[in-house]
């Protein structure tokens, strides 16, 4: 073929238009040419006229035959019924009296085609009325359309039946493909099966493989297309595309691919491949072709066979994944940037100040984990600290709520607590101004807390504003510090005055305050969650606050807690 090659849709066509043209005009020329007189060959119209002439008087080869219009001097039909390679019948309407309704048909000539080997040869049943013959028809709607053919003149081509019948006490089904056409008064009907077994095996190959294949017969302008083919562009096959049609699905980027796929098959050159996209009832679908062309006496290509293989749910499959994993690598970098700015905030406002506490001789360790893993922080909150005066401040506490509203109220009563604690009051005061603030708040939310100091004389002072004790691990044993009376929750009594407790501590005392969502489960009393923390600090591998805390939380109870966690452990030196 003349390059270049074509620009548009349209241009492809015509390029395609003019080759057949070209072809079909060779061809014609080549069929025009007077026969040699010295030749052997018999044209093929010689071939048909012995036939023609002598099928009136060989009996013998026609069908059995109960025709009428054999007496009109029209035998032809019935002759030629042997020559038709399907199941064939020639019927008879039978026609109720009075109504003209046609209720049944009579057999008049047959061939002797079987459709099936549990089926009796047409031949064999001539005389029989059709639904007589053929019981099975009966509920398929068959004689309607056999009567409309009739009435109406118009062909049936292609009717499906799934016929069944009762042989021999056995069941026997077989799908038959009917057609049917009017001689005169009367009715052509053929059948064959719609598929040999191995045909229906090809059809599931396709289906499995999403292969098809189509044939484009250039010089006739038939086209063929197998059921895969007609299922990857989801059109009948009784109405497959010609080779223009493909051209006007083409998507507007692939044409050149497949004007030059289609260029070098006219062309004689094979195999031919290549990767192409068509839009089909709006979807695109990616097809592998693989292309042949069938090249006729003269060496040119007569014909073009087409196979493709339809490579569209791989490639959505692909593509989905692509954006999973696209999807996933988005997600993972946004949750290690919300981490590392997690990490800077709970830094921020939750720091432990680990080397100056060191220096007065405590170990300190803690951990925050909030009930909603992609939670930066929620409403829970410690403090730990050396203050000017030698003392160390020491406190934890639970802003009711969660997301951003606790954290602002968390943030609060932190940075209040400390700036409370530098005046040098004691705890019990600094908890009751701390109440005195979240009245004050127009949320109407609590919080609890516990608030106090260690002094240089390694004593405890401290106040609780309904907060679950601190838990005291010495010499083996866990236990709750003694608490005469638990203040309320702080913002639920304005005006109410804490009380200071003192609890003196010794050296290799292990302190852990911790916030309700340590003991606090579903359906369980707070006291027995309390009393398990207790055994699991009895239960610890020494009392160092770090290695106390790792052991809590890899218990399976702390699994999938229902509120923010926080501790504190502090070991006393």
């Amino acid at each position: 073929m003349n390059f270049p090659l074509p620009d548009t849709v349209d241009e492809l066509k015509d390029l395609i238009g003019r080759e057949v043209s070209a072809l079909r005009s060779s061809v014609r020329r080549t069929a025009e040419r007077a026969p040699d007189p010295a030749s052997d060959v018999i044209a093929p119209v010689q071939l048909l006229a012995p036939a023609s002439a002598t099928a009136a008087g060989h009996a013998a080869a026609s069908p059995r035959c109960l025709c009428s219009i054999h007496d009109q001097g029209a035998p032809g039909v019935c002759a030629a019924l042997d020559a038709i390679p399907a199941s064939a019948l020639l019927l008879e309407p039978l026609v109720e009296e009075g109504t003209g309704t046609v209720w049944d048909f009579r057999i008049v000539a047959g061939n002797r085609i079987r459709s099936a080997d549990w089926l009796e040869a047409p031949d064999r049943q001539v005389g029989q009325r059709f639904l007589e013959a053929r019981p099975g028809a009966a509920g398929s709607g068959l004689l309607a359309a056999l009567t409309d053919v009739l009435a109406g003149g118009t062909p049936l081509e292609g009717r499906v039946v799934d016929y069944t019948e009762q042989r021999l006490g056995r069941l026997h089904r077989a799908p038959l493909l009917y057609s049917a056409a009017r001689c005169g008064e009367q009715v052509l009907a053929t059948w064959r099966p719609v598929q040999s077994r191995t045909e229906l095996l090809t059809i599931d190959a396709q289906y499995l493989a999403s292969l098809g294949w189509g044939s484009w017969d250039l010089l006739s302008g038939k086209v063929t297309w197998s059921e895969g083919l007609s299922r990857i562009f989801h059109t009948e096959i009784q109405m497959p595309w010609t080779l223009e049609q493909l051209c006007d699905a083409l998507l507007p980027d692939d044409l050149t691919a497949f004007a030059e796929f289609l260029t070098s098959v006219l062309a004689g050159e094979e195999p031919a491949w290549t990767r192409i996209r068509f839009l089909v009832l709006g979807e695109v679908r990616t097809l592998d072709l693989m292309g042949r062309p069938v090249a006729g006496t003269d060496g040119r290509p007569w014909a073009v066979n087409l196979v493709a293989r339809d490579l569209t749910p791989q490639i959505r499959s692909r593509r989905r994944l692509a954006e999973t994993e696209r999807e996933s690598d988005r997600l993972r970098r946004q949750a290690q940037a919300e981490r590392r700015v997690a990490d800077a905030m709970r830094e921020a406002l939750l720091p432990t100040h680990s080397e100056a506490l060191a220096a007065v001789g405590l170990t300190v360790a803690a951990s925050y984990r909030p009930a909603e893993p992609d939670a930066a922080v929620g409403g829970d909150w410690y403090k730990c600290r050396l203050l000017p005066d030698g003392k160390v401040l020491v406190a934890i506490g639970d802003a009711a709520g969660h997301g951003l509203e606790a954290v602002a109220r968390m943030s609060q009563q932190r940075h209040a607590l400390a700036g409370l604690a530098q005046t040098g009051a004691s705890a019990g005061e600094i908890t009751t101004w701390l109440n005195e603030l979240v009245c004050s708040e127009p949320s109407g939310q609590t919080a609890t807390v516990i608030a106090g100091h260690i002094d240089e004389d390694r004593v405890l002072h401290w106040a609780d504003a309904g907060h679950p004790a601190p838990l005291l691990l010495r010499q083996g044993r866990a236990e709750p510090l003694h608490a005469d009376q638990r203040g309320p929750l702080l913002g639920a009594l304005p005006g109410y005055a804490y009380e200071t407790r003192d609890t003196p501590l010794r050296r290799g005392d292990l302190l852990l305050l911790y916030t309700d969502g340590i003991v606090e489960r579903r359906g369980e009393d707070v006291t027995e969650g309390i009393a398990r923390l207790a055994d699991a600090m009895t239960h610890s591998d020494g009392n160092e606050p770090g290695k106390l805390i790792e052991g809590i939380l890899a218990t399976p109870d702390q699994a999938g807690h229902e509120d923010d966690a926080c501790m504190l452990a502090i070991r006393v030196g």
